[in-house]
């Protein structure tokens, strides 16, 4: 059974209060060497089958449902680990 996978992204031009506090959190505990983390959304969808019709659904279901437009971004769908779409930026 096919998994796809949507993952969301705040946008980058937008503060990330959560990423901000686990960069924060990291450097206290000694992990230093990373300097900025960014936190965001991962979904994951079982199908029977991983057609075109289905991924354009999914792409909608992104678009319209998962993610809100004016603060984050659709950063990628994947199928089994295999990039189908790979957006930086606008996505829609």
């Amino acid at each position: 059974m096919p998994t796809i996978v949507v993952d969301v992204m705040p946008k980058a031009e937008l503060l990330d209060p959560q990423g901000k506090a686990t960069t924060g959190a990291l450097a206290r505990l000694g992990h230093e060497k990373f300097e900025n983390v960014r936190i965001g959304k991962r979904f994951e969808f079982q199908v029977a089958e991983a057609t075109a019709e289905v991924l354009d659904e999914v792409r909608q279901v992104a678009a319209d449902i998962l993610s809100n437009d004016v603060i984050e971004d659709v950063v990628a769908i994947s199928v089994d680990g295999a990039p189908v779409d790979v957006v930086v930026g606008e996505a829609r």
